[in-house]
């Protein structure tokens, strides 16, 4: 198994193994190799780089402020009203809780190109257009993470909420103080998959977003493929700069996830 492992790893990292060599060739290598694996310390150079951050004057680092801020805001927003709304699902009873549950999953199968056109209608009617609140509120409370929120939330036992109440918590002391911190590990999974989700989104921001100044990274980064000319070596860098930020995330967020996955209470 532990074979199985390394060996999925190796071919999921040899793509970005391939693009980060190509980042630091020559443009006229870059187009007549493609992407090879073989390292050639003389043609390694740092001109895609700084091409990258010349020639675009500044907009490279507009980009990567923008996605930030909207990876940041849009996953923060998620986590909290996600949780919220799965914890609630999963742990207090009220009428049509049945049909509000099977309205998230029917949700979960509708693809985004469906609900497009309303939400670009309603981004419309909020003045939202090119605005980074328009990439980021329609997809706040999104249906994928309050269904998880809510299946893990199902796990624990409710005897926890009956203790909370006797020591004379609130019913939000309750969720804050005892749900959350056993429900960390849900955090660090969907930390990641929403963080991923927000930075790479792409055929939403693309529609909202109208000005140079206010695009992301994946709108930028497909702008310096044109007609006029194909900048692949400025592409490679800026992608392998992109990933950056992710793999951050991945890194510090995997430890909660892979911990955690352990953490349990009374049984029910």
């Amino acid at each position: 198994m532990v074979v199985l492992f390394i060996v999925v790893a190796i071919l999921v990292l040899l793509p970005f193994y391939a693009i980060t060599l190509a980042s630091f060739k020559p443009a006229n290598m870059v187009i007549s190799q493609g992407l090879t694996f073989r390292i050639q310390p003389e043609l390694l150079t740092l001109e895609n780089y700084t091409s990258l951050f010349t020639k675009s004057a500044g907009t490279y680092f507009t980009w990567f402020r923008n996605s930030i801020i909207i990876t940041v805001l849009g996953t923060v927003a998620s986590l909290f009203f996600s949780s919220l709304v799965g914890y609630g699902l999963a742990m207090y009873n009220f009428r049509f809780k049945n049909v509000v549950f099977t309205m998230i999953l029917l949700m979960m199968m509708v693809p985004l190109e469906i609900i497009m056109l309303p939400l670009y209608k309603l981004m419309i009617s909020f003045k939202m257009i090119n605005t980074l609140w328009g990439v980021i509120i329609p997809f706040v409370v999104a249906p994928l993470p309050v269904f998880f929120f809510r299946q893990y939330a199902s796990g624990l036992s409710k005897e926890f909420m009956d203790a909370g109440r006797i020591d004379g918590c609130t019913e939000y002391g309750i969720f804050y103080r005892i749900f959350v911190p056993l429900m960390v590990p849900a955090f660090g999974a969907m930390t990641i998959l929403q963080a991923l989700g927000n930075w790479n989104n792409f055929l939403w921001p693309t529609l909202v977003l109208r000005t140079k100044e206010m695009i992301t990274i994946p709108i930028g980064l497909s702008s310096l493929i044109t007609p006029y000319g194909n900048n692949y070596q400025i592409l490679l860098a800026g992608c392998v700069l992109a990933v950056l930020p992710i793999l951050i995330v991945f890194i510090f967020f995997q430890r909660y996830f892979i911990s955690g996955l352990t953490v349990g209470g009374v049984k029910g």
